[in-house]
């Protein structure tokens, strides 16, 4: 019989992603998603599913019992501008949820829980890059309840839970959500970039991220699983690399063989200004580097949203 793992948000970006791959590996893949963000077509046809909310015991008791090989929470609100509309649901879909969900695995004998965790925990970072140990202090309810999960997750871990923390920074690909313009800024800039006359930038062009791309991040969660030198840890799950979005937009509009008038707005609530992270850790741990460079992330990224269109 197949190992059982759970997926999630499998109907998201990155979970459907990470469902895919394990299901190519071999294992039965179950999933969890609410459509809050996700869409139906991405959950894959041959993945146990449930649909509802993983902060929902009701929801969590359809899983029967079952003991899986891993847990790989991926599912929540995924945007520090739009926790600010409803900090309670936040806090549910980001924290309540991995409470559950770690119990859960607790109860089940399931030992392994991997958690997707943010950049945003940093809120705006006294230096870059960015390292693991930097103080923590988010300046969004989405940071917060990111980092509130984190410290659940170290105090669960007392109860034999071995549980692996990937903050991500700038997730990008294929399959990202294109119509929310709220959250992810490959996705917002293309978007625009293949619909409008001018791409809207919320806040100025020099502000700075670290983008890294959907396959290295199922790469990072893959290897964290079995690698029992990742239990109990903390890791940036990133380049390394700072990329203004200046920078962005200019290969962008080069790789998609587009130029658009770009006009610049105020920025937005929890925004972070500049971050990029400081990637020693999992490599020197794990061996782990992100293969993918921006511009090879990019145009496979504009092939999947013009054949889209």
């Amino acid at each position: 019989m197949n190992e059982k793992i759970l997926v999630t948000g499998i109907a998201g970006f990155i979970g459907s992603h990470l469902a895919r791959t394990m299901l190519d590996r071999g294992y039965e893949v179950w999933g969890i998603d609410d459509f809050s963000t996700g869409i139906a077509d991405n959950v894959p046809a041959n993945a146990q599913f449930i649909k509802g909310d993983c902060a929902s015991m009701a929801v969590i008791k359809q899983l029967g019992n079952v003991a899986f090989k891993a847990v790989f929470h991926i599912a929540g609100q995924s945007s520090g501008e739009i926790s600010f509309d409803d900090p309670a649901r936040d806090l549910d879909c980001n924290t309540r949820s991995t409470v559950i969900l770690m119990n859960y695995c607790v109860r089940t004998g399931c030992h392994r829980f991997l958690y997707s965790s943010s950049m945003s925990v940093y809120g705006r970072p006294d230096a870059c890059p960015v390292a693991e140990t930097h103080p923590c202090r988010p300046i969004s309810f989405y940071g917060a309840g990111k980092l509130a999960s984190e410290h659940y997750m170290r105090i669960c871990g007392q109860s034999g839970l071995h549980t692996t923390a990937l903050r991500l920074f700038n997730v990008y690909g294929p399959g990202q959500n294109m119509a929310n313009l709220r959250q992810g800024m490959v996705s917002i800039y293309l978007a625009q970039l293949l619909s409008r006359d001018d791409i809207v930038v919320k806040g100025g062009l020099d502000r700075f991220r670290d983008f890294v791309f959907i396959d290295d991040v199922v790469d990072a969660f893959l290897l964290c699983m079995d690698d029992q030198r990742s239990f109990g840890r903390i890791y940036n799950v990133a380049t390394g690399v700072k990329t203004t979005v200046a920078e962005l937009l200019e290969t962008l509009m080069r790789v998609a063989n587009l130029r658009k008038e770009v006009i610049v707005s105020a920025g937005t609530p929890g925004d972070q200004g500049g971050i990029y992270a400081d990637v020693a850790m999992i490599k020197a741990e794990l061996g782990f580097s992100a293969r993918t460079a921006l511009a090879e992330g990019l145009e496979a990224t504009v092939r999947w949203a013009k054949a889209g269109q």
